[in-house]
This record gives structure tokens, C-alpha cells and sequence, in this order.
């Protein structure tokens, strides 16, 4: 019998020390460009045209989250005023009407993806599940781009960060599952505009499992299979249990491993699955 109870307990370690080990990557093929939310730098917008493919390429817009009763062109005006030209707006709040062939017809040819900001469980109640959802993984899978902005940036990772549909302070709420076009991470947006800095630590104490990563306004992460680049004008905060600084840190006074996070800016490149600064 105490043989037994010592083999339970190894058993319980091992699948304890595998749930904090969980791997996190991105998308096979294709890119993704996650922006912190405000006003889109002209770099992000130029680096989602050229990789969709240029300004004829064939882009959706997705701007359901942020729950108007109907959308229209102007949706799409932050592409248009760049020059893009082949432009479909693609929106319902029904699964059902998500999940139809019709209503997937613009994705088949689609080489980009664009989901705005709002709250990103509008995105989940309407395309989780459904054809639609599959056809952005197959744009993904082609070797297109998917981007969005704050809720667009947020329900690219596994879990949903603020996916609560009281409010948006809630970090870990009654929505919890993005589309994971990045596996085993929590993504928040709008971080150091807002002052958000320590929000993420709501989900990692729960899940610590989790990469996370704030993003600020006018930022966006560039991935490409299990590395990123930052763009735009801010700051991306990294939670992976570690410190980096260009100064080093040894003679830092930095606090415990369950409350350390740092900075990257524009041009700092990061390994996902390695969860490290790339040099």
C-alpha cells in the first residue's frame, strides 16, 4: 500500500511539472500581428499590407467586436486610406449564420484577416466553432496574415484575457478560450496607456503555466512561426518568470520570479518556445 501512495505521488509531480512546462508556439505558416490597441502606427499598417500581399491583395475585415448593430465600409478605413483596394467587411453576431457556406465565401480567397477592438467575447459567440473560424486558420494555413487590434490582438491567444461580458477590468471572466493562433498565451492590450502593468498577474497566478504579454497602444508583436519582432512606437511587457535588460541585472534589487516582468521595444526579437529574449 505505501508502495502504491509513493507511485500516485511521482505520477501527480510529473503531471503537475508538465502543466508549468507547456509549450507555447506560433502559427505553422502564415504571420500574425498583434497590436496594443489607439492609434495604429503607419509601420503596423504597412507591415499587414505587404504581408497580405500588397494593396490588391485580398483582405477581411472582421469588426463584430465591437458590438454596432451593423457595420459598413468604414470599417475597413484604415486600410482603404492606405491604398488597399479588394477590401470585404464580414460580420454577424449569429453562429449559425457563421457557420454557413455563404457566409464563408469571402474568406476562401482571403490572404488577410483583420479583426478590430471592442470586446473580444463577441468574437468568440459568434465565429468559435464554426466554419468561420476554421477558414481563419485556413488563411493562417495558406500562408496569409491574420492581425487586430486590442480585443482583434487579445483573442489571438489561447486564453482570453478580459473575456468577461460584465466588464473589461475582469481579467479572468466567464470567456476564457481565444482562437490560439498562439498556443498556451495570454495576451492584454492598451497596457501602459492605462496603467495595466500588474493586470496580467490576475491570470498568471491562477495559470502560470501562461506566457503573457502586454501590449501597448500603438505596438504590435509581428510572429512568425515561434519568434516575434516588435513594431510601432511603444513598449511590449513580456511575464515569462524572468528578467533581461540591455544593462544586465546583476545589480538590480528585482523582486520574486512571480512578480517580475520587462520591457521590449521596436526591433527586440523574442523566441516563444524558448521564452527568451533573442540577442
Amino acid at each position: 500500500m505505501n508502495k502504491l501512495i509513493f507511485l500516485s505521488l511521482i505520477v501527480a509531480l510529473i503531471i503537475s511539472s508538465n502543466s508549468f512546462s507547456q509549450e507555447t508556439t506560433g502559427p505553422i505558416n502564415g504571420s500574425l500581428i498583434v497590436v496594443g490597441g489607439g492609434r495604429m502606427d503607419e509601420s503596423i499598417v504597412e507591415k499587414f499590407i505587404e504581408l497580405a500581399g500588397g494593396l490588391d491583395a485580398n483582405i477581411v475585415v472582421v469588426p463584430t467586436a465591437a458590438g454596432a448593430e451593423s457595420y459598413d465600409e468604414n470599417s475597413a478605413r484604415i486600410f482603404t486610406e492606405y491604398g488597399a483596394t479588394n477590401i470585404t467587411v464580414l460580420h454577424t453576431y449569429d453562429p449559425k449564420e457563421a457557420n454557413t457556406d455563404k457566409f464563408i465565401e469571402p474568406l476562401k480567397n482571403a490572404t488577410a484577416v483583420w479583426f478590430g477592438g471592442g470586446r473580444q467575447w463577441r468574437l468568440v459567440d459568434s465565429y468559435a466553432g464554426t466554419k468561420t473560424e476554421e477558414m481563419f486558420w485556413e488563411v493562417l494555413n495558406k500562408g496569409g496574415v491574420i492581425g487586430g487590434s486590442s480585443a482583434g490582438a487579445t483573442i489571438q491567444g489561447s486564453y482570453l484575457a478580459r473575456g468577461d461580458t460584465r466588464n473589461n477590468q475582469i481579467m479572468m471572466g466567464d470567456h476564457e478560450q481565444g482562437f490560439g493562433f498562439i498556443t498556451n498565451m495570454a495576451i492584454d492590450q492598451h497596457v501602459i496607456a492605462r496603467n495595466r502593468q500588474f493586470d496580467m498577474f490576475d491570470i498568471l497566478k491562477n495559470k502560470p503555466e501562461l506566457l503573457g504579454i502586454s501590449i501597448d497602444e500603438g505596438t504590435a508583436i509581428v510572429v512568425q512561426g515561434n519568434e516575434f519582432e516588435v513594431i510601432g512606437r511603444s513598449y511590449v511587457i513580456m511575464y515569462d518568470g524572468t528578467f533581461w535588460s540591455r544593462e544586465g541585472s546583476s545589480l538590480k534589487n528585482l523582486p520574486t520570479k512571480e512578480n517580475l516582468f520587462y520591457f521590449l521595444r521596436s526591433g527586440d526579437r523574442y523566441n516563444l518556445s524558448e521564452r527568451k529574449v533573442i540577442d
